[in-house]
């Protein structure tokens, strides 16, 4: 596991993309990217997020931002988590959990007493230059594409 900091360099990834293809990190070279982690494809936190990260798009897209979520399901239950929640971003399948371990957010936890590893919910913005830009670590859903997108924003004014 690596733990990743402001400044530095994204680590790189290439995954099966829900309705087919790949997603890489360098596909989005020269423009800024929202990376977000989250848990699983139906949890209601997941659902929600999803949904957020959708319905702000067209906002990411008019200030030249893609979205893109990563989960350890597959590319078929990202497929079908897309068509059932009718989410519009590009979601990204890691099921070797190779992606999360590089950008830190395969985590020990727990629930109920019961430890287990399983995907800290964590969201990188990623600037045009490949390079971390913000870090949000232990995302609380509420609100919190709203708050990406004003961060966004502003990294937009500031360059």
């Amino acid at each position: 596991m690596t733990d990743l900091n402001t400044g530095d360099p994204a680590p790189g990834f290439e995954l099966p993309k829900a309705g087919g293809g790949t997603g890489s990190l360098a596909e989005h070279a020269g423009k800024p990217l929202v990376l977000y982690f989250f848990c699983k494809d139906g949890g209601d936190a997941c659902v929600n997020e999803a949904k957020d990260f959708s319905r702000l798009k067209h906002e990411f897209d008019g200030i030249g931002v893609d979205v893109v979520g990563i989960s350890p399901d597959g590319a078929k239950s990202k497929e079908r988590f897309r068509s059932k929640h009718e989410v519009t971003v590009d979601l990204l399948s890691d099921e070797t959990r190779r992606t999360a371990d590089d950008y830190g957010v395969w985590k020990e936890k727990s629930m109920y007493g019961r430890t287990y590893m399983g995907v800290e919910r964590t969201t990188f913005l990623i600037g045009p230059e490949g390079k971390i830009t913000r870090i949000w670590p232990k995302v609380r859903v509420a609100g919190h594409a709203e708050e990406v997108l004003d961060t966004a924003r502003s990294l937009g004014k500031a360059e």
